[in-house]
Protein backbone atom coordinates (compact mmCIF):
# COMPACT_ATOMS: atom_id res chain seq x y z
CA UNK A 1 0.00 0.00 0.00
CA UNK A 2 1.42 3.60 -0.92
CA UNK A 3 0.77 5.82 1.43
CA UNK A 4 -0.38 9.37 0.12
CA UNK A 5 -0.97 12.82 2.25
CA UNK A 6 -4.29 14.79 2.04
CA UNK A 7 -2.37 17.78 0.85
CA UNK A 8 -0.35 16.22 -1.94
CA UNK A 9 -3.55 14.69 -3.13
CA UNK A 10 -5.78 18.00 -2.86
CA UNK A 11 -2.62 19.43 -4.90
CA UNK A 12 -3.57 16.40 -7.37
CA UNK A 13 -6.47 17.25 -7.35
CA UNK A 14 -6.47 21.08 -7.81
CA UNK A 15 -3.37 20.88 -10.00
CA UNK A 16 -5.90 18.85 -12.42
CA UNK A 17 -8.47 21.66 -12.51
CA UNK A 18 -5.92 24.50 -13.38
CA UNK A 19 -4.13 22.18 -16.01
CA UNK A 20 -7.80 22.01 -17.41
CA UNK A 21 -8.53 25.85 -17.36
CA UNK A 22 -4.98 26.49 -18.38
CA UNK A 23 -5.57 24.84 -21.76
CA UNK A 24 -8.80 25.96 -22.86
CA UNK A 25 -10.91 24.04 -20.53
CA UNK A 26 -13.06 26.59 -18.75
CA UNK A 27 -16.04 25.31 -16.49
CA UNK A 28 -18.11 26.29 -19.34
CA UNK A 29 -16.21 23.96 -21.82
CA UNK A 30 -16.13 20.90 -19.41
CA UNK A 31 -19.27 19.57 -17.26
CA UNK A 32 -17.17 17.47 -15.41
CA UNK A 33 -15.07 20.18 -14.03
CA UNK A 34 -18.39 22.42 -13.55
CA UNK A 35 -19.96 19.95 -11.29
CA UNK A 36 -16.06 19.38 -8.88
CA UNK A 37 -16.22 22.80 -8.07
CA UNK A 38 -19.50 23.36 -7.45
CA UNK A 39 -19.87 20.61 -5.70
CA UNK A 40 -17.23 21.94 -3.26
CA UNK A 41 -18.56 24.67 -3.00
CA UNK A 42 -21.94 23.07 -1.69
CA UNK A 43 -20.06 20.51 0.42
CA UNK A 44 -18.47 23.97 2.26
CA UNK A 45 -21.41 26.00 2.13
CA UNK A 46 -23.44 23.41 4.10
CA UNK A 47 -20.20 23.22 6.91
CA UNK A 48 -20.42 27.24 7.17
CA UNK A 49 -23.85 27.29 7.48
CA UNK A 50 -24.40 23.91 10.00
CA UNK A 51 -21.88 25.09 11.68
CA UNK A 52 -22.25 29.38 12.46
CA UNK A 53 -26.19 28.57 12.53
CA UNK A 54 -27.54 25.71 13.78
CA UNK A 55 -29.62 26.08 17.00
CA UNK A 56 -27.02 24.66 19.44
CA UNK A 57 -23.91 24.17 19.41
CA UNK A 58 -22.23 21.91 17.05
CA UNK A 59 -18.56 20.00 17.20
CA UNK A 60 -17.03 20.56 13.86
CA UNK A 61 -14.33 17.76 14.59
CA UNK A 62 -17.10 15.26 14.58
CA UNK A 63 -19.72 16.76 12.16
CA UNK A 64 -16.37 16.59 9.47
CA UNK A 65 -15.55 13.12 10.43
CA UNK A 66 -19.29 12.34 9.73
CA UNK A 67 -19.16 13.88 6.48
CA UNK A 68 -16.12 12.15 5.63
CA UNK A 69 -17.92 8.65 7.03
CA UNK A 70 -20.97 9.42 5.05
CA UNK A 71 -19.23 9.53 2.04
CA UNK A 72 -17.10 6.46 2.08
CA UNK A 73 -20.17 4.35 3.16
CA UNK A 74 -21.76 4.73 -0.25
CA UNK A 75 -18.86 3.21 -2.06
CA UNK A 76 -17.47 0.24 -2.03
CA UNK A 77 -17.33 -2.20 1.16
CA UNK A 78 -13.32 -1.54 2.42
CA UNK A 79 -13.09 2.28 1.74
CA UNK A 80 -12.48 3.63 5.55
CA UNK A 81 -12.12 6.95 7.82
CA UNK A 82 -10.22 6.48 11.09
CA UNK A 83 -9.65 8.67 13.43
CA UNK A 84 -6.16 9.09 15.06
CA UNK A 85 -6.37 6.99 17.92
CA UNK A 86 -7.97 4.09 15.67
CA UNK A 87 -4.71 4.52 12.72
CA UNK A 88 -2.58 4.00 15.29
CA UNK A 89 -3.77 1.06 16.02
CA UNK A 90 -4.68 0.02 12.70
CA UNK A 91 -0.73 0.52 11.64
CA UNK A 92 0.93 -0.75 14.26
CA UNK A 93 0.96 -4.64 13.72
CA UNK A 94 1.69 -3.94 9.98
CA UNK A 95 4.72 -1.79 10.97
CA UNK A 96 6.17 -4.49 12.70
CA UNK A 97 7.35 -2.74 15.93
CA UNK A 98 5.90 -0.64 18.86
CA UNK A 99 7.12 1.15 21.87
CA UNK A 100 6.56 -0.34 25.74
CA UNK A 101 8.00 -2.82 28.64
CA UNK A 102 8.10 -5.97 25.99
CA UNK A 103 5.65 -8.71 27.57
CA UNK A 104 2.96 -10.90 26.78
CA UNK A 105 0.37 -10.83 29.30
CA UNK A 106 -3.19 -11.75 30.04
CA UNK A 107 -5.86 -10.29 32.77
CA UNK A 108 -6.42 -12.98 35.81
CA UNK A 109 -9.11 -11.63 38.18
CA UNK A 110 -8.81 -8.01 37.07
CA UNK A 111 -4.63 -8.98 37.56
CA UNK A 112 -1.81 -8.38 34.70
CA UNK A 113 -0.19 -11.68 34.98
CA UNK A 114 2.57 -12.10 32.31
CA UNK A 115 2.43 -15.11 30.62
CA UNK A 116 6.27 -14.49 28.97
CA UNK A 117 8.65 -11.67 28.70
CA UNK A 118 9.76 -10.94 25.31
CA UNK A 119 13.18 -12.56 24.92
CA UNK A 120 16.17 -9.62 25.15
CA UNK A 121 13.10 -7.36 25.66
CA UNK A 122 13.45 -4.27 28.03
CA UNK A 123 11.34 -6.72 31.00
CA UNK A 124 13.43 -9.87 30.81
CA UNK A 125 16.71 -7.62 31.03
CA UNK A 126 15.81 -6.43 34.59
CA UNK A 127 14.69 -9.23 35.68
CA UNK A 128 10.82 -9.56 35.43
CA UNK A 129 9.33 -13.34 35.35
CA UNK A 130 6.75 -14.96 33.51
CA UNK A 131 3.90 -15.41 36.29
CA UNK A 132 4.84 -12.34 37.91
CA UNK A 133 1.96 -9.72 38.21
CA UNK A 134 2.05 -6.36 37.49
CA UNK A 135 0.24 -4.85 40.41
CA UNK A 136 1.12 -0.90 39.93
CA UNK A 137 2.89 1.62 36.95
CA UNK A 138 4.64 4.79 38.05
CA UNK A 139 2.90 3.93 42.06
CA UNK A 140 -0.41 3.73 40.39
CA UNK A 141 -2.81 0.98 40.78
CA UNK A 142 -3.35 -1.52 38.17
CA UNK A 143 -4.50 -4.38 40.12
CA UNK A 144 -8.28 -4.93 41.53
CA UNK A 145 -8.91 -1.11 40.51
CA UNK A 146 -11.08 -2.43 37.02
CA UNK A 147 -9.11 -1.09 34.77
CA UNK A 148 -9.87 -1.36 31.29
CA UNK A 149 -7.56 -3.58 29.34
CA UNK A 150 -6.98 -0.72 27.10
CA UNK A 151 -6.02 1.35 30.14
CA UNK A 152 -3.15 -0.61 31.10
CA UNK A 153 -2.04 -0.91 27.68
CA UNK A 154 -2.01 2.69 27.34
CA UNK A 155 0.16 3.47 30.51
CA UNK A 156 2.41 0.20 30.17
CA UNK A 157 3.13 1.88 26.80
CA UNK A 158 5.63 4.95 26.22
CA UNK A 159 8.10 7.01 24.10
CA UNK A 160 11.42 4.58 23.65
CA UNK A 161 13.71 5.53 26.41
CA UNK A 162 10.98 6.21 29.00
CA UNK A 163 10.80 4.54 32.44
CA UNK A 164 7.79 2.62 33.73
CA UNK A 165 8.33 2.03 37.47
CA UNK A 166 6.45 -1.10 38.08
CA UNK A 167 5.21 -2.52 40.97
CA UNK A 168 5.03 -6.48 40.90
CA UNK A 169 4.05 -9.44 42.85
CA UNK A 170 5.74 -12.64 42.72
CA UNK A 171 4.67 -15.75 44.24
CA UNK A 172 6.93 -17.29 46.78
CA UNK A 173 8.19 -13.75 47.92
CA UNK A 174 6.14 -11.81 50.59
CA UNK A 175 7.00 -8.00 49.68
CA UNK A 176 6.13 -6.46 46.21
CA UNK A 177 8.93 -6.04 44.24
CA UNK A 178 9.81 -3.18 42.25
CA UNK A 179 11.11 -2.38 38.53
CA UNK A 180 12.45 0.68 36.58
CA UNK A 181 11.62 -0.47 32.61
CA UNK A 182 13.68 1.25 30.10
CA UNK A 183 10.42 1.36 27.51
CA UNK A 184 11.81 0.21 23.81
CA UNK A 185 11.12 -0.72 20.48
CA UNK A 186 9.18 -4.35 20.81
CA UNK A 187 8.65 -6.94 17.89
CA UNK A 188 5.42 -7.27 16.83
CA UNK A 189 5.78 -10.72 14.83
CA UNK A 190 3.40 -12.07 11.68
CA UNK A 191 4.61 -16.07 12.17
CA UNK A 192 2.77 -17.66 14.75
CA UNK A 193 4.26 -20.61 14.31
CA UNK A 194 6.85 -22.92 12.08
CA UNK A 195 7.57 -26.47 12.81
CA UNK A 196 8.16 -30.09 11.83
CA UNK A 197 4.64 -31.37 11.34
CA UNK A 198 6.42 -34.65 10.45
CA UNK A 199 9.51 -35.09 9.59
CA UNK A 200 9.73 -33.98 6.28
CA UNK A 201 7.09 -31.65 6.42
CA UNK A 202 7.14 -27.97 7.71
CA UNK A 203 4.28 -25.86 8.58
CA UNK A 204 4.33 -21.99 9.11
CA UNK A 205 1.42 -20.08 10.17
CA UNK A 206 1.54 -16.28 10.00
CA UNK A 207 -1.50 -13.72 11.08
CA UNK A 208 -0.67 -11.04 8.36
CA UNK A 209 1.74 -9.77 5.89
CA UNK A 210 3.29 -6.57 7.64
CA UNK A 211 6.60 -4.65 7.11
CA UNK A 212 8.57 -8.13 8.72
CA UNK A 213 6.49 -11.01 7.45
CA UNK A 214 8.70 -11.21 4.58
CA UNK A 215 12.02 -12.02 6.63
CA UNK A 216 10.30 -13.08 9.41
CA UNK A 217 8.78 -16.17 6.92
CA UNK A 218 12.46 -16.69 5.05
CA UNK A 219 13.86 -16.83 8.48
CA UNK A 220 11.41 -19.71 10.08
CA UNK A 221 11.89 -21.52 6.13
CA UNK A 222 15.82 -21.89 6.96
CA UNK A 223 14.91 -23.46 10.44
CA UNK A 224 12.75 -26.07 8.94
CA UNK A 225 15.35 -26.51 6.36
CA UNK A 226 17.78 -27.50 9.04
CA UNK A 227 15.16 -29.92 10.69
CA UNK A 228 15.16 -31.51 7.84
CA UNK A 229 11.91 -29.99 5.90
CA UNK A 230 11.45 -30.88 2.70
CA UNK A 231 7.85 -29.76 1.85
CA UNK A 232 6.09 -27.18 3.42
CA UNK A 233 2.55 -26.19 4.84
CA UNK A 234 1.67 -22.30 4.32
CA UNK A 235 -0.91 -21.54 6.75
CA UNK A 236 -3.07 -18.70 6.02
CA UNK A 237 -6.34 -19.60 7.74
CA UNK A 238 -7.51 -16.35 9.28
CA UNK A 239 -5.24 -14.37 7.65
CA UNK A 240 -6.53 -10.90 6.79
CA UNK A 241 -3.79 -9.65 4.82
CA UNK A 242 -2.02 -6.76 4.62
CA UNK A 243 0.33 -5.08 2.55
CA UNK A 244 0.96 -5.90 -1.06
CA UNK A 245 4.52 -5.69 -1.02
CA UNK A 246 4.88 -8.56 1.55
CA UNK A 247 2.53 -10.54 -0.40
CA UNK A 248 4.87 -10.14 -3.52
CA UNK A 249 8.05 -10.46 -1.34
CA UNK A 250 7.20 -13.99 0.44
CA UNK A 251 5.62 -15.20 -3.69
CA UNK A 252 8.53 -14.47 -4.81
CA UNK A 253 10.54 -17.27 -2.88
CA UNK A 254 8.56 -19.74 -4.05
CA UNK A 255 8.13 -18.80 -8.09
CA UNK A 256 10.72 -18.66 -10.73
CA UNK A 257 12.08 -15.27 -11.78
CA UNK A 258 9.84 -12.95 -13.70
CA UNK A 259 6.57 -14.91 -13.16
CA UNK A 260 3.51 -13.10 -12.32
CA UNK A 261 1.90 -12.51 -8.74
CA UNK A 262 -0.71 -10.57 -9.19
CA UNK A 263 -1.56 -6.97 -11.15
CA UNK A 264 -3.83 -4.38 -9.90
CA UNK A 265 -6.58 -1.82 -12.34
CA UNK A 266 -8.23 1.01 -11.28
CA UNK A 267 -9.65 4.31 -13.35
CA UNK A 268 -7.39 6.52 -12.18
CA UNK A 269 -4.22 5.19 -11.24
CA UNK A 270 -1.94 3.41 -13.30
CA UNK A 271 -2.09 -0.19 -13.95
CA UNK A 272 0.89 -2.07 -11.71
CA UNK A 273 2.34 -5.82 -12.53
CA UNK A 274 4.24 -7.29 -9.59
CA UNK A 275 6.48 -10.02 -11.25
CA UNK A 276 8.82 -12.71 -8.71
CA UNK A 277 12.23 -11.08 -8.56
CA UNK A 278 13.23 -15.12 -7.90
CA UNK A 279 14.50 -15.91 -4.63
CA UNK A 280 16.05 -18.84 -3.45
CA UNK A 281 14.23 -19.58 0.07
CA UNK A 282 12.22 -22.27 -1.19
CA UNK A 283 12.53 -23.20 -4.66
CA UNK A 284 12.25 -26.33 -5.14
CA UNK A 285 10.10 -28.60 -2.54
CA UNK A 286 6.02 -29.09 -2.70
CA UNK A 287 4.31 -26.12 -1.11
CA UNK A 288 0.68 -26.60 0.14
CA UNK A 289 -1.50 -23.65 1.29
CA UNK A 290 -4.18 -23.63 3.83
CA UNK A 291 -6.82 -21.04 3.40
CA UNK A 292 -10.51 -20.50 5.26
CA UNK A 293 -13.57 -17.86 4.77
CA UNK A 294 -11.48 -15.81 6.53
CA UNK A 295 -8.54 -15.41 4.27
CA UNK A 296 -8.30 -12.32 2.86
CA UNK A 297 -6.21 -9.64 0.72
CA UNK A 298 -2.46 -10.44 0.73
CA UNK A 299 -3.62 -13.79 2.01
CA UNK A 300 -5.39 -14.45 -1.35
CA UNK A 301 -2.81 -12.96 -3.51
CA UNK A 302 -0.06 -15.08 -2.36
CA UNK A 303 -2.42 -18.33 -2.35
CA UNK A 304 -3.94 -16.89 -5.55
CA UNK A 305 -0.39 -16.69 -7.06
CA UNK A 306 0.76 -20.09 -5.59
CA UNK A 307 -2.75 -21.92 -7.38
CA UNK A 308 -2.21 -20.20 -10.70
CA UNK A 309 1.46 -20.73 -11.14
CA UNK A 310 1.01 -24.30 -10.44
CA UNK A 311 3.57 -24.13 -7.66
CA UNK A 312 1.35 -25.74 -5.21
CA UNK A 313 -1.88 -27.13 -4.10
CA UNK A 314 -4.51 -25.35 -2.18
CA UNK A 315 -6.48 -26.88 0.95
CA UNK A 316 -9.28 -25.42 2.90
CA UNK A 317 -12.56 -23.54 1.84
CA UNK A 318 -13.02 -20.20 -0.47
CA UNK A 319 -11.36 -17.39 0.69
CA UNK A 320 -13.04 -13.98 1.94
CA UNK A 321 -12.83 -11.88 -1.25
CA UNK A 322 -11.23 -8.94 -0.48
CA UNK A 323 -9.83 -7.77 -4.27
CA UNK A 324 -9.85 -3.99 -3.37
CA UNK A 325 -6.87 -1.90 -3.07
CA UNK A 326 -6.78 1.19 -1.05
CA UNK A 327 -4.22 3.43 -1.01
CA UNK A 328 -3.82 5.26 2.57
CA UNK A 329 -4.01 9.33 2.48
CA UNK A 330 -2.80 10.65 5.59
CA UNK A 331 -4.50 13.77 7.37
CA UNK A 332 -2.21 16.43 9.44
CA UNK A 333 -4.39 15.13 12.46
CA UNK A 334 -2.83 11.44 12.75
CA UNK A 335 -6.27 10.53 11.16
CA UNK A 336 -6.70 8.69 7.27
CA UNK A 337 -8.91 7.87 5.02
CA UNK A 338 -7.73 4.69 2.98
CA UNK A 339 -9.35 4.73 -0.02
CA UNK A 340 -10.13 2.17 -3.10
CA UNK A 341 -8.21 2.95 -6.08
CA UNK A 342 -7.85 -0.25 -8.38
CA UNK A 343 -8.74 -4.13 -7.92
CA UNK A 344 -6.32 -7.11 -7.67
CA UNK A 345 -6.70 -9.99 -10.27
CA UNK A 346 -4.68 -13.42 -10.28
CA UNK A 347 -1.91 -14.38 -13.13
CA UNK A 348 -4.82 -16.19 -14.54
CA UNK A 349 -7.08 -12.99 -14.83
CA UNK A 350 -9.44 -13.72 -11.98
CA UNK A 351 -10.66 -10.95 -10.27
CA UNK A 352 -9.72 -11.86 -6.08
CA UNK A 353 -12.75 -9.55 -5.22
CA UNK A 354 -16.57 -11.04 -4.70
CA UNK A 355 -19.36 -9.13 -6.21
CA UNK A 356 -21.05 -6.11 -3.86
CA UNK A 357 -23.47 -3.45 -4.45
CA UNK A 358 -22.29 -0.40 -3.38
CA UNK A 359 -23.59 1.54 0.26
CA UNK A 360 -25.16 -2.48 0.95
CA UNK A 361 -22.86 -2.78 3.87
CA UNK A 362 -24.62 -5.04 6.02
CA UNK A 363 -25.29 -7.67 2.78
CA UNK A 364 -21.53 -7.54 2.48
CA UNK A 365 -20.66 -8.38 6.55
CA UNK A 366 -23.19 -11.21 6.18
CA UNK A 367 -21.52 -13.34 3.18
CA UNK A 368 -19.89 -15.16 5.53
CA UNK A 369 -23.12 -16.00 7.46
CA UNK A 370 -24.97 -16.11 4.19
CA UNK A 371 -22.15 -18.66 2.95
CA UNK A 372 -22.62 -20.93 5.86
CA UNK A 373 -26.63 -21.37 5.48
CA UNK A 374 -26.53 -21.91 1.85
CA UNK A 375 -24.14 -25.05 3.04
CA UNK A 376 -20.62 -23.84 1.34
CA UNK A 377 -18.74 -24.06 4.52
CA UNK A 378 -20.01 -27.90 4.72
CA UNK A 379 -20.72 -29.38 1.31
CA UNK A 380 -18.94 -28.45 -1.92
CA UNK A 381 -21.75 -29.44 -3.64
CA UNK A 382 -23.49 -26.51 -2.45
CA UNK A 383 -20.92 -24.31 -4.71
CA UNK A 384 -21.65 -23.13 -8.31
CA UNK A 385 -19.73 -21.33 -10.87
CA UNK A 386 -21.12 -20.48 -14.43
CA UNK A 387 -18.99 -21.31 -17.06
CA UNK A 388 -18.33 -18.00 -17.91
CA UNK A 389 -16.04 -17.76 -14.68
CA UNK A 390 -13.74 -20.81 -16.07
CA UNK A 391 -9.89 -19.92 -15.87
CA UNK A 392 -6.62 -21.98 -16.90
CA UNK A 393 -3.60 -22.37 -14.58
CA UNK A 394 -0.92 -21.39 -16.21
CA UNK A 395 1.59 -24.30 -16.49
CA UNK A 396 -0.58 -27.30 -16.42
CA UNK A 397 -4.03 -25.62 -17.43
CA UNK A 398 -6.04 -26.96 -14.68
CA UNK A 399 -9.42 -25.17 -14.14
CA UNK A 400 -10.03 -22.48 -11.42
CA UNK A 401 -12.80 -20.44 -10.70
CA UNK A 402 -13.24 -16.46 -10.24
CA UNK A 403 -16.60 -15.13 -9.03
CA UNK A 404 -14.64 -13.82 -5.75
CA UNK A 405 -12.13 -15.37 -3.60
CA UNK A 406 -9.55 -17.87 -3.78
CA UNK A 407 -11.90 -21.50 -4.85
CA UNK A 408 -8.78 -24.68 -2.97
CA UNK A 409 -8.42 -26.91 -5.01
CA UNK A 410 -9.07 -29.29 -2.42
CA UNK A 411 -12.29 -28.23 -0.33
CA UNK A 412 -12.30 -29.68 3.29
CA UNK A 413 -15.52 -29.08 5.08
CA UNK A 414 -16.05 -26.94 8.29
CA UNK A 415 -16.15 -29.51 11.25
CA UNK A 416 -19.85 -28.33 12.50
CA UNK A 417 -19.77 -31.43 15.48
CA UNK A 418 -15.87 -30.74 16.35
CA UNK A 419 -16.72 -28.34 19.63
CA UNK A 420 -19.69 -29.33 21.93
CA UNK A 421 -22.03 -26.66 22.64
CA UNK A 422 -21.22 -26.77 26.20
CA UNK A 423 -17.60 -26.34 25.40
CA UNK A 424 -17.89 -22.99 23.70
CA UNK A 425 -19.82 -21.75 26.14
CA UNK A 426 -17.03 -22.49 28.34
CA UNK A 427 -15.00 -21.33 26.41
CA UNK A 428 -16.78 -17.66 25.73
CA UNK A 429 -17.26 -17.34 29.14
CA UNK A 430 -13.52 -17.51 29.56
CA UNK A 431 -13.62 -20.02 32.08
CA UNK A 432 -11.46 -22.20 30.71
CA UNK A 433 -8.60 -19.52 30.09
CA UNK A 434 -8.97 -18.47 33.65
CA UNK A 435 -8.61 -22.09 34.81
CA UNK A 436 -5.45 -22.39 32.93
CA UNK A 437 -4.07 -19.61 34.40
CA UNK A 438 -4.81 -20.08 37.84
CA UNK A 439 -3.30 -23.57 37.00
CA UNK A 440 -0.07 -21.90 35.34
CA UNK A 441 0.64 -19.79 38.11
CA UNK A 442 0.33 -22.48 40.88
CA UNK A 443 2.46 -25.12 39.36
CA UNK A 444 4.88 -23.22 36.63
CA UNK A 445 7.96 -24.49 38.50
CA UNK A 446 7.04 -27.94 38.74
CA UNK A 447 5.87 -28.14 34.96
CA UNK A 448 9.20 -26.73 33.71
CA UNK A 449 11.11 -28.72 35.82
CA UNK A 450 8.83 -32.04 35.07
CA UNK A 451 9.04 -31.35 31.11
CA UNK A 452 12.72 -30.13 29.96
CA UNK A 453 11.39 -30.50 26.28
CA UNK A 454 8.50 -29.94 23.95
CA UNK A 455 8.80 -33.31 22.99
CA UNK A 456 8.92 -35.08 26.38
CA UNK A 457 5.92 -32.65 27.20
CA UNK A 458 4.01 -33.37 24.14
CA UNK A 459 4.56 -37.32 24.32
CA UNK A 460 3.40 -37.79 28.57
CA UNK A 461 1.45 -34.38 29.98
CA UNK A 462 -1.80 -35.41 30.71
CA UNK A 463 -4.23 -32.20 31.55
CA UNK A 464 -4.71 -33.23 35.48
CA UNK A 465 -8.47 -34.44 36.14
CA UNK A 466 -8.84 -31.54 39.20
CA UNK A 467 -8.20 -28.77 36.49
CA UNK A 468 -11.09 -29.92 34.50
CA UNK A 469 -13.12 -30.66 37.60
CA UNK A 470 -12.22 -26.95 38.24
CA UNK A 471 -13.84 -25.92 34.83
CA UNK A 472 -17.70 -27.84 35.36
CA UNK A 473 -17.70 -26.39 38.76
CA UNK A 474 -17.28 -22.94 37.47
CA UNK A 475 -19.57 -23.83 34.70
CA UNK A 476 -21.72 -24.99 36.61
CA UNK A 477 -21.52 -21.28 38.86
CA UNK A 478 -22.79 -19.74 35.68
CA UNK A 479 -25.29 -22.22 34.62
CA UNK A 480 -23.48 -23.67 31.98
CA UNK A 481 -23.07 -27.79 31.98
CA UNK A 482 -23.77 -30.45 29.48
CA UNK A 483 -26.53 -31.40 28.21
CA UNK A 484 -25.90 -35.43 28.37
CA UNK A 485 -23.42 -37.71 28.97
CA UNK A 486 -22.20 -37.80 24.88
CA UNK A 487 -21.66 -33.91 25.31
CA UNK A 488 -19.82 -34.18 28.66
CA UNK A 489 -17.18 -36.31 27.01
CA UNK A 490 -16.89 -34.37 24.49
CA UNK A 491 -16.44 -31.29 26.43
CA UNK A 492 -14.10 -32.89 28.05
CA UNK A 493 -11.88 -34.16 24.97
CA UNK A 494 -12.06 -30.45 23.98
CA UNK A 495 -10.64 -28.84 27.27
CA UNK A 496 -7.94 -31.58 27.26
CA UNK A 497 -6.60 -30.47 23.83
CA UNK A 498 -7.34 -26.80 24.45
CA UNK A 499 -5.62 -26.60 27.70
CA UNK A 500 -2.45 -29.05 26.95
CA UNK A 501 -1.71 -26.24 24.17
CA UNK A 502 -1.85 -23.63 26.05
CA UNK A 503 0.16 -24.91 28.66
CA UNK A 504 2.72 -25.65 26.31
CA UNK A 505 2.36 -22.11 24.98
CA UNK A 506 3.07 -20.84 28.47
CA UNK A 507 6.03 -22.65 28.82
CA UNK A 508 7.52 -22.38 25.35
CA UNK A 509 5.61 -20.42 22.40
CA UNK A 510 2.58 -20.50 20.15
CA UNK A 511 4.85 -23.16 17.48
CA UNK A 512 4.27 -25.58 20.47
CA UNK A 513 0.55 -24.59 21.18
CA UNK A 514 -0.54 -24.79 17.27
CA UNK A 515 1.93 -28.03 17.37
CA UNK A 516 -0.52 -29.58 19.78
CA UNK A 517 -3.73 -27.85 18.85
CA UNK A 518 -3.06 -28.80 15.03
CA UNK A 519 -2.66 -33.14 15.72
CA UNK A 520 -6.28 -33.07 14.44
CA UNK A 521 -7.19 -30.53 12.88
CA UNK A 522 -8.77 -31.32 8.88
CA UNK A 523 -7.42 -28.81 7.61
CA UNK A 524 -3.70 -29.69 8.30
CA UNK A 525 -4.26 -33.65 8.30
CA UNK A 526 -5.48 -33.09 4.47
CA UNK A 527 -2.20 -30.87 3.57
CA UNK A 528 -0.04 -33.65 4.96
CA UNK A 529 -1.65 -36.39 3.28
CA UNK A 530 -2.06 -34.92 -0.16
CA UNK A 531 2.13 -33.72 0.83
CA UNK A 532 2.77 -37.34 1.10
CA UNK A 533 1.26 -39.12 -2.25
CA UNK A 534 3.85 -39.89 -4.78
Amino acid sequence: MKRLSLAVAALFVGMSLSAQLRFGNTPESNPAVNDLINNFKKLQNAFQIINFLYVDSVDSKKLTEDAINGMLSKLDPHSAYTNASDTKKFTEPLEGSFEGIGVQFNMLEDTLLVIQPVPKGPSERVGILAGDRIVSVQDTAIAGVKMSREEIMHRLRGKKGTIAHLGIVRRGIKDTLYFDVKRDKIPVNSVDAAYMVTPNIGLIRFNNFAQTTHDEVVAAIKKLKEQGMKDLIIDLQQNSGGFLQAAADIASEFLPKGDMIVYTKGRAVPNQEFRSSGGNAFQEGRVAVLIDEYSASAAEILSGAIQDQDRGIVVGRRSFGKGLVQRPFDMPDGSMIRLTTARYYTPSGRSIQKPYEKGKMLDYARDVINRYNKGELTNADSIHFPDSLRYQTLRKGRTVYGGGGIMPDCFVPLDTTRYAKCYRELSAKSIIINANLRHMDKHRKKLTKAYPSFEKFKAEYQVPQELIDEIFAEGEKQNIRPKDDEERQKTIENIRLIVKGLVARDLWDMSEYFAIIYENDDVVKKAVELLQKP
